[in-house]
């Protein structure tokens, strides 16, 4: 390999067209930059420059190297330049249900990275109760979870209202078994389904599990089946209220943090703020939602 500080000597000498020019530029002896000219074209095996000429002139070798050399020292300083800026270097890592990462979240996200480009937003979506675990563990900073009821280490909680919705080209009677449209085990809404189900004594059966919230309302959208699902994630769906199961209780939206103060504290009112606005102004999905005609599974 190379060596950079060779290089640079030689490209001085070529640069400056003399030795005692270069050693200055350098700040260098001449003694100095002449050693390491030499063992440059020792590593090399070829004279690189005419010592002969005036001025200093490269040789067909040095002619050769030269271009490479300079190369070589600019990626350096730019590597030096990447390396002594601090920006991305300091992970924060957040947990988020899929369905709350909406325009005015990454808004938030995109202006406190520009007050702070020393932090790495590291965000991760997934399932709630997977999310919570993984806190719990400490694999996060910050995390945005549904659930139940809010703990008692929560920074803030929220109500998500929440209600069965099916195809708006649902069929007047579903069949019986009712078909189910699910995420995978261990999703929230899944058990309330199943409960809601079981109470009113109807049979079930689950016709398509998807992994992701689009996923499961393209699933509804189709026809393939009925959901529980936050009301205010149907925006942009051809879904309606199915009206046989109209009161639902509604979880709850929690944040939780490690830390209450300094650049964690700052993110966690920035997140507040935006689930704050999201209660107060409901998705226009919400409000177009209709409700469906009072139908019951054919027995």
């Amino acid at each position: 390999m190379l060596d950079p500080r060779l290089l640079r000597s030689f490209v001085g000498i070529i640069d400056a067209q003399s030795f005692t020019a270069a050693a200055d530029r350098l700040s260098m002896t001449q003694s100095t930059i002449s050693q390491q000219l030499a063992r440059l074209e020792e590593q090399v095996g070829s004279a690189l420059v005419d010592r002969t000429a005036r001025p200093i002139v490269a040789t067909a070798a040095g002619e050769r190297l030269l271009g490479y050399a300079r190369r070589i020292l600019a990626l350096q300083q730019e590597a030096q330049a990447a390396l002594g800026d601090p920006a991305g270097t300091a992970p924060l890592r957040i947990g988020v249900p899929e369905d709350l990462v909406n325009a005015a979240m990454a808004a938030t996200f995109r202006d406190f990275s520009r007050r702070h480009r020393e932090i790495h937003l590291d965000v991760t979506d997934g399932l709630s109760r997977d999310l919570t675990q993984r806190y719990r563990s400490g694999e996060f900073d910050i995390v945005i979870v549904k659930e139940a009821a809010a703990g008692p280490d929560c920074r803030a909680s929220f109500p998500e209202p929440m209600a069965w919705f099916e195809s708006l080209d649902a069929p007047r009677a579903w069949p019986d078994p009712v078909p189910l449209v699910t995420f995978p085990p261990g999703g929230l809404y899944r058990d309330a389904m199943f409960e809601r189900l079981e109470r009113e004594r109807l049979r079930w059966y689950n016709a398509f599990s998807g992994s992701s919230l689009h996923n499961v309302l393209i699933a509804v959208e189709a026809g393939i089946g009925l959901s529980l699902l936050p009301r205010n994630a149907v925006a942009g769906y051809r879904v309606r209220l199915h009206a046989r199961f109209p009161a639902e209780a509604p979880i709850v939206v929690s944040i939780y943090a490690r830390e209450r103060e300094g650049i964690v504290g700052e993110l966690v009112e920035l997140l507040q703020a935006v689930l704050e606005r999201r209660q107060a102004s409901p998705e226009r999905g919400a409000r177009r939602a209709t409700t469906a005609k009072r139908i019951a599974p054919r027995r």
